[in-house]
């Protein structure tokens, strides 16, 4: 699909940074200044449904998202670690892995949702250098995988 903004090839410095590339999926280090250590995990090829992939496609796709999540997990100490994979706006098979604080912008509500408070300046850079760790954790947590 040629409008797919999952399809594209590139990612720009703004979106976020690619931690690693397999034939079938990709990690990315999104760029998102409220929610520092947010992942994505993205299936290459233009596929919507889970049910699409095989079984063993499946089996490796949630490996990968359940070992970022894990290398999230012990990088940025979050409360809580929200996986979601909505794809109403994009039908392109994506997980989001994204580390949650009680005191980030947007809790308790998703990430989605309208901002309901302010992050302490000092500790959103403290979370943000933790994420600067993430793609090393990341490539380690799933190089048995790849």
């Amino acid at each position: 699909m040629t409008n797919c903004i999952l399809c594209k090839e590139e990612l720009k410095p703004e979106e976020g940074q690619l931690i690693w590339r397999g034939d079938d999926c990709r990690i990315i280090l999104v760029n998102d200044p409220d929610l520092p250590g947010f992942c994505r995990v993205i299936w290459n090829h233009h596929v919507a449904e889970m049910t699409d992939l095989t079984y063993g496609e499946r089996e490796h796709l949630m490996a990968l998202v359940f070992a970022v999540e894990g290398a999230v997990r012990h990088v940025m100490h979050p409360d809580k670690v929200n996986i979601a994979a909505l794809g109403n706006m994009v039908p392109h098979i994506h997980w989001h892995v994204i580390p949650r604080y009680k005191d980030d912008a947007f809790f308790p509500g998703s990430v989605w949702s309208e901002k309901i408070q302010k992050t302490d300046a000092g500790r959103l850079e403290e979370r943000k250098l933790l994420a600067q760790t993430l793609p090393t954790a990341i490539r380690s947590a799933i190089s048995f995988l790849a």
